[in-house]
């Protein structure tokens, strides 16, 4: 049980969300979630899937299965993995459907390319009313991971502080 009140919620295809996500609620004793939407995005036709709903801006419906009402937490911290510039076509689905529920956001977003594609916040925010608090954009293998990575902690653990009060 997520006794923080934090959940941390993504899609991954590879593993490399997964593992950033997974690593991010053990350091906040965070509820964690999977996002399902129910289509095979295994192997080169699932890339190219995934490729082809990213460019659409698809957002299919989606699958969150959460311990309580997502208002109800005091963080949501969201993760995408990035296709052709943009938050995956699940995520997009997820923020769609459920984007006016969450009082605050984070982001995480795992990338291939050395681009940060920071503007991808922006595009998440648009289903946010609230926008993100605090986000990060990670490259697995990278030399800077586990620095920015550590750094999103620092920052949410902050904001986190200063919610309290």
């Amino acid at each position: 049980m997520a006794w923080n009140n934090i959940l941390c919620v993504y899609y991954s295809r590879t593993g490399n969300t997964k593992r950033a996500m997974e690593e991010i609620a053990h350091a906040l004793n965070a509820e964690l979630v999977e996002l399902r939407d129910g289509v095979d995005r295994g192997g080169w036709r699932g890339w190219l899937r995934c490729g082809r709903d990213a460019v659409r801006r698809s957002t299919p419906k989606v699958e969150c299965k959460t311990q309580w009402p997502l208002m109800d937490y005091r963080l949501v911290i969201i993760g995408s993995p990035i296709w052709a510039g943009r938050c995956s076509s699940v995520v997009r689905g997820f923020l769609k459907q459920n984007g006016k529920e969450i009082r605050n956001a984070s982001y995480v977003v795992t990338r291939g390319s050395e681009d940060r594609s920071e503007d991808v916040f922006r595009q998440m925010d648009m289903y946010t009313p609230c926008g993100h608090r605090t986000a990060v954009s990670l490259r697995a293998g990278s030399v800077g991971y586990a620095f920015w990575q550590e750094e999103f902690l620092r920052q949410t653990r902050e904001i986190l502080r200063e919610n309290q009060r």
